[in-house]
């Protein structure tokens, strides 16, 4: 049995949609930015604690690929996986699904520099962190739709 890549699952609010009564465009770069938080987290690297190591990521590019179109109160989930590790930068990929039935909406590509923070300047992705990227945090589900969980 394979595994699934970290799932981040969020219910659509209203006031993420847009005129058509559709998810606005630009709310994928928030979601993006969320799956990524719950990552690092799963990954027992939380945000707060890379800061106090003096470290941040930045993104440096982000490409968004709209497959199709969510509504308010949909069950989303964001799929993330690292995809490629660099020296000091990595690339992480987000396929953004319908929960229920796993329609494809969007498919998102970051890439992030790790980045010291004084002086803030691009700094090697530190051992223990690019080992945690590597393993990754398959079949971990954060779920903050109000759903129950199942793998």
């Amino acid at each position: 049995m394979s595994s699934m890549p970290f799932r981040y699952r969020f219910r659509v609010r209203y006031n993420e949609c847009d005129a058509q009564r559709v998810v606005f465009n630009a709310r994928y770069a928030d979601y993006v930015d969320l799956a990524m938080t719950e990552f690092m987290r799963a990954l027992g690297r939380d945000y707060l604690a890379l800061l106090a190591r003096g470290l941040d990521n930045q993104v440096v590019k982000l490409t968004l690929e709209w497959q199709g179109p969510a509504h308010f109160d949909d069950v989303l989930e964001a799929r993330v996986e690292v995809v490629k590790l660099g020296r000091t930068s990595f690339t992480i990929e987000y396929t953004i699904v319908r929960a229920d039935d796993a329609t494809p909406l969007c498919r998102a590509e970051a890439v992030y520099v790790m980045m010291s923070g004084e002086p803030l300047a691009k700094t090697p992705i530190p051992d223990d962190l690019r080992e945690s990227f590597e393993q990754g945090a398959p079949d971990v589900v954060i779920d903050h739709a109000g759903n129950g969980v199942s793998p």
